[in-house]
């Protein structure tokens, strides 16, 4: 999977330890859950940090739903859910890594 540089063009707010966002850890870096995007600090700017391409998480036996004990993230028009160190979706009856 690989992930978008996409700088986010005005982003006065500095993410952090108490800044009331939402952190989630994503392979080497964290992201901040922010209007419903997510971004990543990279060489002194706030990136988005998104997935590029449809990349299916296999032999997911788990079902996500409001009880199943994961931590949820709004993320544009769906939730991810926070699952073994990655963020997965629901999409067409199997789940996305993202």
């Amino acid at each position: 999977m690989t992930t978008l540089h996409h700088e986010h063009p005005v982003h006065q707010h500095a993410h952090g330890a108490g800044c009331g966002h939402q952190a989630v850890p994503h392979g080497d870096h964290v992201d901040y859950a922010h209007d419903g995007h997510l971004h990543r600090e990279h060489s002194g700017h706030w990136d988005e940090c998104e997935p590029a391409g449809h990349t299916a998480h296999e032999d997911h036996a788990h079902t996500h739903g409001a009880d199943c004990g994961h931590e949820t993230v709004r993320h544009g028009d769906h939730v991810d859910y926070l699952h073994d160190g990655h963020r997965h979706a629901e999409h067409d009856g199997h789940y996305d890594d993202h």
